[in-house]
Formats: structure tokens, C-alpha cells, sequence
């Protein structure tokens, strides 16, 4: 064993016991942030026109500070970029992160010198939890590869500005650069295609043991891989033994990318985000994420069902129960306050608190009334899939058909793109309906009365996602595309691109 896997033991050891300890006091170290947040942004521009000098409890934290989206921060983002100081936060932002917004365009999210410790602590101990439980750190030793955005920063109005992966590149531990991959020149390459050639040049005769990524860029990476030996993955790095993912529900692409690995390896999930790390995997045998609860957030929650209510019920930690879906609200110690991320997640423990991360607030279909969510959808095709062991999803996405061509009732389209088609299509798309009538009552109803009639699948070509998100612009990094849509924006598109 080398020196890096040889250190990392008792840090592991000294992170899990400091985990512990706040797991024990999750209420109290909720409201210790709570405080702290407030009393320490008091005097910024926000903290003055929210009254917080007047904020005693957290009923006066709610009456005080509305539910905001980006929008409703753009004014006080919009002095931030032009360099002043004291706004959302003290000071200035040590960084700004570039996300895209489905309604606002480009985003510009503060990370502050407090809060850029949660991002990059939190990656760490993700790791370093997973090292305590299993006792595996070799990995640590050989080559470690994080397929990410690009680490050039540019400036806005004084302040570093970059992709979060980007930001998060600048602060790899020194005793994990030396064997980091890609190299810095090959990140900073803008063209995803240009850039993945690039680095199976540099990892293909290496000794890789940890691959990080989010899911169908890494399986593109492997494709490539596959193609360009004709071997397993397995084959290719004989020492590949963790896997590390984010930012999309691993379930649909479970099967193909253990496919081409060609061996079960041991995984961890993330759940980060440009306004904050919030919770990651810390077991192997246990459901869900473990929901990072003093690391400089104060979160509160508002159940979907209520979310666009005109005054919502909100949620501190110590009011959610187990089985329900949230809507996320954060406030942070880098000035966001009362934001909401737009995810939905459902809480599986509350002892230690535990999530899955089931959606999107906007995500969803209800051309009909029948609110299907990102969550039901995913349950629906992996229950599909596993009666039909066969087959294997690249991508896919719902949208719904209201006028269709060939006339008769309305239906939900599903847009598949197939590594390995079912054997019984037709088998296939009868147990992802009944499956989804069994999880959404409002489905049913619609189905029984003869409003909508049974979903469609129609197969989309190789690389049909890859194609729609190199001509949007959004090949590589941190993009993916959206599980169900309301409308048909991206469905028309698919459909185009498909009989391109």
C-alpha cells in the first residue's frame, strides 16, 4: 500500500467520528447555522432590507426572507457584477459560478471565501467516508480521472469566474495533483468531442483506478474506449475499482455502464451543485444520501404538493417526515437566501437524515392533470427493465403528444435511445404504463376515462442525445438533458434530429 492510501486511513477515521458527532445534533446544528447566517449578513444590503437585525426565531426568518428563485436575486447578483462589496454576503465572492438557467439565461451563483469550503471538504470526506467503511484506499495510489469542465476562469466585475467544476479543479489536494487526470492543458480544452479523444490519449495506457463523472458523459468516454481496443473496460484498467457520480439518477444507466466495465465495482453517489454541495452516498449497503448538515447551509423544505401555493408551508429539518416529496430551499453562507434549487428530494431516514434526489419542480407533465414526476418516470422504465433484462437505455425523455398526426386520443411520448432494444417491444411498454399507473393515481384515472391512452415509445437512432446536445451547445461538462418536459421543445427536436 502507498503513502496516499497509507494517510488516508486515520483522516478517514478523525472525518467519520466529526460526522458523527453533528449527525447527533442535526436539529440544533440546523439552528446554530441558522443564527449564525443571519447575525453575520445582517449589514449587507440584503440583510438591511429583510430586517435581519429584527429576525428572533425562525418564524421571523420566514416572514422576513420570501422563497426566491434567481430572478428575484438578479438585481442584488447584478451589483455584485459590477465589483460591489457587502451585498448578499460581506465582502465580495472569491468566486462566481456559471450554471445555465432554463428562464435567466446564464447564471452567475456566489461561492464566498466561507462557503467554498463546503464544496471542496465535501467532495473529500465523501471519499474519505467511504474509505472508513470499506477500508479500500489503494485506488488512492494510482491514477484518479475527473471528467469535469473547463479550469479557465475569466472575471466578472473583479471576481474569478468559471463552471463549478471548473472552480473545484483549482483546489485538488496537492498530494492528489500528481495523479489527477486529465492533464490541465487537455481540461482546458472548450470542444467536449476534441476534448474526450484527447484524454483517452492520456489515460488509455495508465493504471486507472477511480473515474468521476456525471453518468452519460462517462459512458461516451467508454464507448470510446471500447471502440478504440476492442475491450472491456475491465480489460483496460484492471485496477478501476470505484466509480463517482452526480448530478443524474444513476438507475438508467446502471446496467450499460457495468456493461462495458464488464465487473461490479463499488460506486458513490454525489449530490453537488453550483449553490452548494448538499449530500452524498456514506454507505455501500445503505439507501440514500446523507444530507450535509453543517457545512454552512440552513435548509428548509416545502412539500411539492404545496410548492406553488401563494404562501407555502415551510419546513426546518426537525418538520420532515420520512416518504414525502420536498421542494429544496437554501440559504447559505455565500449569500443566497431563501433560494430555491428547484430539486425535489424524499427523505428515506430522519436518523441520520437521508435523501434521494427524485427531480425537478419544473420537471414534470401535466399537460392533462395528471402531475407525472421525474421520480415516477425513472421507477416506471427500471421496472421495465428489470422484467426485460435484455435491455440496455443510452438516454431517453417524456413528453407529451396532444394533437397527434394519426389522430385518437392524447398520449405521453417516451423518446428511447436503445443500446439493446427490447426483445417483446410491445411487452416492454405495457409494463412501463401499468407500472406508472400503479405510482401516479391521476395517470390512472386518465387512462381508465379515456383521456389519455397507453404511452408510445418511439426508438431514437445512435447518438440521437449526443446530436441534440452538440447542436444546443451543451455537449460534455455538466450538461444532460431534462427526464420529462411539459411541452414539446425538446421532443419536436429529438423527433428532427432523429430522421436527420
Amino acid at each position: 500500500m502507498g503513502i496516499r492510501a497509507i494517510l488516508s486511513e486515520p483522516l478517514a477515521q478523525y472525518i467519520v467520528k466529526q460526522q458523527q458527532d453533528w449527525i447527533s445534533r442535526s436539529t440544533e446544528v440546523q439552528e446554530k447555522w441558522r443564527k449564525e447566517l443571519v447575525k453575520t449578513a445582517a449589514d449587507t444590503q440584503f440583510g438591511r432590507d429583510h430586517f435581519f437585525k429584527d429576525i428572533h426565531s425562525y418564524s421571523d426568518f420566514k416572514e422576513a426572507i420570501p422563497v426566491h428563485d434567481y430572478e428575484d436575486l438578479k438585481d442584488y447578483i447584478a451589483k455584485l457584477k459590477t465589483g460591489e462589496s457587502d451585498v448578499l454576503w460581506p465582502g465580495k465572492p472569491l468566486y462566481f459560478a456559471k450554471t445555465s438557467g432554463t428562464t435567466s439565461g446564464t447564471k452567475y451563483i456566489p461561492i464566498s471565501k466561507d462557503s467554498i469550503s463546503n464544496h471542496i471538504n465535501s467532495a473529500r470526506n465523501a471519499i474519505l467516508t467511504y474509505i472508513a467503511e470499506t477500508k479500500k484506499a489503494a485506488f488512492l495510489d494510482n491514477k484518479l480521472i475527473f471528467l469535469s469542465g473547463s479550469p479557465i476562469l475569466t472575471e466578472t466585475g473583479g471576481v474569478l469566474t468559471g463552471r463549478l467544476s471548473g472552480i473545484s479543479n483549482h483546489h485538488v489536494p496537492a498530494y492528489l495533483r500528481s495523479n489527477q487526470m486529465p492533464s490541465y492543458e487537455t481540461n482546458c480544452i472548450e470542444d467536449w468531442e476534441t476534448k474526450l479523444d484527447k484524454i483517452i490519449d492520456e489515460t488509455i495506457d495508465q493504471r486507472m483506478s477511480l473515474i468521476s463523472g456525471i453518468p452519460p458523459w462517462v459512458q461516451m468516454y467508454f464507448d470510446r474506449i471500447i471502440e478504440r481496443t476492442g475491450k472491456k473496460i475491465k480489460d483496460v484498467f484492471p485496477e478501476f475499482s470505484l466509480f463517482i457520480y452526480g448530478g443524474v439518477n444513476f438507475e438508467p444507466y446502471r446496467a450499460k455502464l457495468f456493461e462495458s466495465i464488464g465487473k461490479k465495482i463499488d460506486s458513490i453517489e454525489l449530490y453537488p451543485a453550483s449553490e452548494g454541495f448538499f449530500a452524498y452516498q456514506d454507505s455501500q449497503t445503505d439507501e440514500g444520501l446523507l444530507l450535509l448538515l453543517d457545512t454552512g447551509i440552513f435548509y428548509e423544505f416545502i412539500p411539492v404538493e404545496h410548492f406553488f401555493d401563494e404562501n407555502p408551508k415551510r419546513l426546518s429539518i426537525s418538520e420532515v417526515e420520512t416518504g414525502r416529496n420536498y421542494a429544496v430551499i437554501v440559504n447559505n453562507n455565500a449569500g443566497l437566501w431563501g433560494y430555491s434549487l428547484g430539486d425535489t428530494v424524499k427523505f428515506v431516514s430522519t436518523q441520520p437524515y437521508k435523501i434521494l434526489v427524485t427531480g425537478r419542480i419544473k420537471h414534470f407533465i401535466s399537460a392533462f392533470g395528471e402531475h407525472v414526476i421525474g421520480e415516477e418516470i425513472e421507477k416506471a422504465l427500471r421496472y421495465a427493465m428489470e422484467r426485460h433484462r435484455e435491455v440496455e437505455v443510452v438516454e431517453f425523455t417524456v413528453a407529451p403528444m396532444v394533437n397527434s398526426e394519426q389522430g385518437g386520443l392524447p398520449y405521453h411520448e417516451w423518446l428511447v435511445e436503445f443500446a439493446t432494444m427490447p426483445n417483446d417491444r410491445e411487452k416492454f411498454v405495457e409494463d412501463i404504463d401499468r407500472r406508472l399507473t400503479e405510482l401516479n393515481i391521476y395517470y390512472q384515472d386518465l387512462i381508465k376515462g379515456n383521456i389519455l391512452r397507453r404511452l408510445e415509445l418511439v426508438p431514437l437512432r445512435k447518438n440521437a442525445f449526443i446530436d441534440f446536445m452538440r447542436a444546443n451547445g451543451k455537449l460534455g461538462g455538466q450538461n444532460k438533458v431534462p427526464r420529462l418536459s411539459n411541452d414539446r421543445k425538446i421532443a419536436d427536436e429529438l423527433v428532427r434530429i432523429n430522421r436527420a
